[in-house]
């Protein structure tokens, strides 16, 4: 068992409504008719349910079997059906230029830089062109930033809480856009909120190929 398949049974981290940015996200692929979509580290499937719902082709890969579970148990209650695969998103099982639009929240940024650069090129490599991309990264302002066991710069192993033994990579408006140099960033933006006094950040991203 991975560490993520014990940390998707929480209640946080199983969440069914889906977060307003993909609902945005829907919508403008609606407009732009991009349809065959996929939740790249989709979790325990809430993004998956509403995408299904919202008429798209929708597949999504994640590590964990918890997570995938999950997302099968949901997608079976509301009568919907997703494409689903475990996978390591740093070796993606589509074909070339097969995804209108990729999603990916609350994933890429846990593992290090080699790792973050590597899932971007498959990104890349499965999106059509002009296929578009939503996905975030934690902010260096995030009340974490710095603490844990250092990996490398800026990459950090999270020593308690749910997340103990976890890594996170912090980043800046620079490090994205050098990260993301082969797409077009249509939309960069911070995103904070204070939670029990801290603050939370992460940068939103949407580009196309």
């Amino acid at each position: 068992m991975n560490k993520w398949d014990k940390i998707l049974h929480e209640e946080w981290y199983s969440q069914e409504k889906p977060d307003e940015i993909v609902i945005d996200f829907a919508s403008l692929l609606t407009k732009k008719k991009k349809m065959r979509v996929l939740d790249l580290g989709c979790g325990a499937g809430r993004h998956q349910v509403y995408m299904a719902k919202q008429g798209f082709v929708a597949h999504g890969i994640d590590f964990s079997e918890t997570g995938l579970n999950l997302t099968k148990e949901r997608l079976k209650k509301q009568k919907l059906e997703v494409n689903l695969a475990k996978c390591d998103m740093k070796m993606v099982p589509y074909i070339d230029a097969y995804f209108d639009a990729v999603i990916s929240l609350h994933t890429i940024y846990h593992q290090k830089t080699v790792g973050i650069q590597r899932t971007i090129s498959q990104i890349h490599r499965i999106l059509k062109r002009n296929g578009f991309l939503l996905m975030n990264f934690l902010s260096k302002r995030t009340y974490s930033y710095g603490k844990g066991t250092r990996v490398e710069k800026d990459t950090f192993v999270e020593q308690e809480g749910i997340e103990k033994g976890v890594l996170h990579h912090f980043t800046d408006r620079d490090e994205i856009e050098r990260l993301l140099e082969n797409f077009k960033i249509i939309n960069l933006k911070l995103r904070e909120k204070e939670v029990e006094g801290k603050l939370r950040s992460r940068w939103i991203v949407i580009a196309r190929k």
